[in-house]
């Protein structure tokens, strides 16, 4: 059996091969992503351990980052000498490193990368451990010298000797380039400024006498523990927080997890469609090989093979297929991995492809994802191979099962589909952003099981009216078509559901982006009542230069700023809440429309009062008069007075949870030295606000970072953020339309096999080789087709469902995208057409006697 099993898999290769992709690419996917997140963490985990100090004394920051109020933890810089003289120090160095400066060139370019990666001053404390070394010019000294690292001065041309000109919170400074640093570990994507210890304090953080962080280097014989451990005896662990190296490593390393787990979840994402559309692919490519096969596994059944011995022939077939799907996974795998990391050197992350780290884990998944798909897939057409009789097999009768009543798959299909049914109107009728989300998971994935259940019971009345027009339009072929389509509906059932897949999603997440897109219109519509917003282009705080300049601006009339800050709130009810708060200038609603349920903007901007979303406060027992306890960054606390309550879905602090906000005055009393994140601006009377606009913009050219936006501007920012999410959305729905073209390639190629001696008789009659072509790609149109529209319905249903969780969260508008749906169902189509280019080729290429005596 072990020979004629391996006989029959090398006979079958060839059609074998299209499943045997869609295993590739499901594991090449998987295992990509596995050795690229490795070899990112292996680069970074080096980096952290060989640039950190031994021990290092930071600000507590109870409140994560403080980066949206634009201000600075800080340790008193004579920390230094305080911690230099405990027992075991070695040596001791009070640092400065910033990351909300811009630098600008004598162009008025910004120098700062374009990924999104932060540009980074700091002062120039040289050790064994340092990131970079100086390669040409000389270190800064005195105020108005500076480094800038090798990279960044390559990619934006700067030399020794250009002038540049730093944007910090304390006020802006210009520099002269006097050394270049190049990094000799591996370069995370920032640019690098550096300036003279002496004054980096007082540039960057207004203060010689304050700094960032105290390095620590342990004395021999000393472990890092136990340093830290008497550094934190001397000087106590309340208001300061000590890590080891190795502690700073982690903490550094999960930092960077987070962005490594968008790429990992991005590439498992693509991975899983793959996985689930192949499995319909290989399903169907063994259903169809057994049924071709049904006098062979007669003649092994008659031969004295057992069922049991039958089904692990079938079986062991499709491991041989994970097997060698695996193996070109795993090699394809790799060169994805490679690839990411070519890309993200383009993007400004040195990473270095020889040393990629492909640990025992990958292979392993790789083989377990290859041979586990496969191995489920032909379970059921193994069990069906199994049960031939040999007699029926020999008398070449249709293999059991795929003719027998639909009635089980009705049954099935009907009880999960009610199950999916009623977890989906559970959702819409939801009250609780938690729970409505629970049952969209549960419904869509019920709902999805039902459809493929159930499809086949669809195919005969669906495709009846999809190719109702055939007959008419092109005549016997058109009916021949139609009809070849609905001669076995399990086949165009499984065979549409690959397609189905990608379909469904695509069509869920278009309702959900065009909803989240019209939703976001009409608030900026209705709250957004200022000629312009002034904001960053990375929404990150900026100078209070930027406000001096627009308040300067001729035309200007109003200017009401904004500025945000990390905060965590004690409720009633025991929770503790951290979101970041806004802070607001006087006069908010003359440029801002918020709807309160309860007072007024009066009576939220007013000192020592907050405003808090309605909905939130009567989740949380909170009322208007309620105290709750506030805490700011830098352990700064107050008890702030609830003064109004407002409507998220219309609220300006919609976004945040709570959607808390107060005064510019109360946030300025417990966060000084805070920067403007939003001004909000009105034009003078008798300007008109087209006229203003470039008035702004020649204004505040010195700050290429910040940008003059008007409510159309703020639609389109808002609608281009939503289509990096669809972009992803449409990439896997191209990768998941690749495979269901590979399936439906098979199924008409496996058909036209089976069909051959059908064929010939059809030729020997006179069909001509055009007419057989169309009536197989007339085939494939409306088999694709049907997967289309029973996936956008689908899909449709889901998209309405995930509106309605969104409109707990204030997004109420419902919009569905008639346009796209048309466009995939016309894809579709084309689809069809390209799929069946091959095997219809292939049949009409066929010897007429041949085919009729073929058996």
């Amino acid at each position: 059996m072990l020979k004629a099993t391996l006989r029959s898999f090398l006979a079958h290769k060839g059609r074998l091969a299209l499943s045997a992709l869609a295993v590739i690419l499901s594991v090449a996917f998987v295992s990509g992503s596995l050795i690229f997140s490795d070899t990112v963490t292996r680069t970074f985990d080096r980096l952290f351990a060989s640039t950190a100090a031994d021990v290092t004394v930071r600000p507590k920051e109870d409140l994560g980052s403080a980066r949206s109020s634009g201000v600075v933890g800080t340790v008193p810089a004579a920390l230094r000498d305080r911690v230099a003289k405990v027992p075991g120090v070695a040596a001791a160095r009070a640092n400065v490193s910033v990351r909300n400066v811009v630098v600008v060139d004598s162009r008025g370019a910004s120098v700062g990368p374009t990924t999104g990666a932060p540009t980074v001053a700091g002062s120039w404390n040289v050790t064994h451990r340092s990131p970079v070394r100086l390669t040409s010019g000389h270190a800064p000294h005195g105020a108005g010298e500076a480094l800038l690292d090798s990279d960044t001065a390559a990619e934006r041309h700067v030399r020794i000797g250009d002038r540049l000109t730093v944007q910090a919170q304390p006020g802006t400074f210009r520099v002269r380039v006097v050394g270049i640093a190049t990094f000799t570990t591996t370069n995370p994507g920032s640019a690098l400024v550096y300036l003279d210890p002496a004054v980096a304090g007082r540039e960057l953080l207004g203060s010689a006498a304050k700094a960032t962080s105290i390095s620590v280097d342990a004395a021999k014989g000393v472990s890092d523990a136990e340093l830290e451990r008497r550094i934190g005896a001397a000087i106590g662990t309340g208001t300061y927080d000590l890590k080891t190296a190795n502690e700073q490593a982690k903490s550094a390393a999960a930092d960077l997890g987070a962005f490594l787990d968008v790429i990992k979840y991005v590439m498992l994402g693509f991975a899983g469609v793959a996985l689930l559309v192949g499995v319909f692919l290989i399903v169907n490519t063994f259903s169809m090989l057994i049924a071709q096969r049904t006098r062979e596994l007669g003649l092994l059944r008659a031969l004295g093979a057992d069922r049991r011995q039958v089904r692990r022939s079938v079986q062991t077939e499709a491991l041989l297929l994970g097997l060698v799907g695996a193996t070109l996974g795993l090699t394809a795998g790799i060169g994805l991995a490679f690839g990411l990391i070519r890309l993200m050197s383009a993007f400004g992350m040195k990473l270095k492809a020889t040393e990629m780290v492909i640990g025992w884990g990958t292979p392993v998944t790789a083989y377990v994802v290859g041979l586990g798909v496969t191995f489920v897939a032909a379970y059921l057409p193994a069990r069906r191979a199994a049960a031939v009789s040999p007699m029926a097999a020999l008398a070449d009768a249709e293999v059991a099962g795929t003719g027998k009543p639909l009635k089980a798959r009705a049954i099935s299909g009907a009880v999960v589909g009610a199950a999916g049914a009623a977890a989906l109107a559970g959702c819409a009728v939801a009250t609780r952003t938690a729970q409505a989300a629970s049952l969209l998971g549960l419904g869509v994935v019920l709902t999805l099981v039902a459809t493929v259940v159930a499809g086949p019971l669809l195919v005969r009345p669906v495709i009846r009216v999809l190719g109702g027009a055939f007959p008419a339009l092109f005549g016997p072929v058109g009916r021949m078509s139609q009809r070849n389509a609905l001669r076995n509906p399990r086949r165009t059932g499984a065979t549409a559901a690959a397609l189905m897949v990608g379909l469904a999603l695509v069509g869920g997440m278009s309702v959900a982006s065009a909803s989240l897109s019209a939703s976001f219109d009409r608030q900026i519509d209705r709250t957004l009542g200022a000629d312009f917003i002034v904001q960053n282009a990375n929404f990150m705080p900026y100078t209070k230069e930027v406000r001096d300049t627009v308040g300067a601006t001729r035309g200007v009339g109003l200017v009401v700023r904004q500025r945000l800050s990390a905060v965590a709130v004690r409720l009633p009810d025991g929770d503790r809440v951290r979101t970041n708060a806004a802070g607001y200038g006087p006069r908010l609603d003359d440029v801002v429309h918020i709807t309160y349920t309860r007072g007024g903007s009066a009576a939220a901007l007013a000192d020592g009062r907050l405003a808090l979303d309605a909905g939130f406060a009567k989740d949380h027992g909170v009322r208007v008069g309620s105290v709750l306890p506030v805490e700011f960054p830098g352990g700064r606390r107050a008890g702030l007075t609830v003064g109004a309550l407002t409507d998220q879905g219309t609220a300006e602090g919609f976004g945040t949870q709570g959607g808390i906000f107060f005064g510019l005055r109360t946030l300025e009393k417990y966060v000084p030295n805070g920067q403007d994140s939003t001004l909000y601006v009105n034009a003078a009377p008798g300007t008109r606000a087209e006229d203003l606009r470039p008035r702004l913009e020649r204004a505040l050219k010195p700050f290429p970072q910040v940008q003059v936006r008007n409510q159309a501007d703020y639609k389109k920012l808002v609608h281009d953020q939503i289509a990096v999410l669809l972009y992803l959305v449409y990439a896997l729905l191209a990768l998941a339309i690749v495979i269901a073209v590979l399936g439906v390639v098979n199924t008409l190629a496996l058909s036209v096999v089976e069909r051959t001696r059908e064929i010939g008789l059809l030729r020997a009659i006179g069909l001509g080789r055009r007419q057989l072509r169309r009536m197989i790609r007339l085939e494939s149109v409306v088999i694709a087709v049907f997967g289309a529209v029973l996936g956008l319905a689908l899909g449709l249903v889901w998209g309405v469902c995930m509106q309605r969780v969104l409109a707990l969260r204030g997004l109420t508008a419902l919009s569905i995208p008639w346009g796209t749906i048309v466009a995939v169902v016309i894809g579709s189509a084309v689809v069809g057409v390209v799929a069946a280019l091959l095997p219809a080729l292939r049949a009409s290429r066929m010897n007429v006697l041949a085919a009729i005596a073929h058996e």
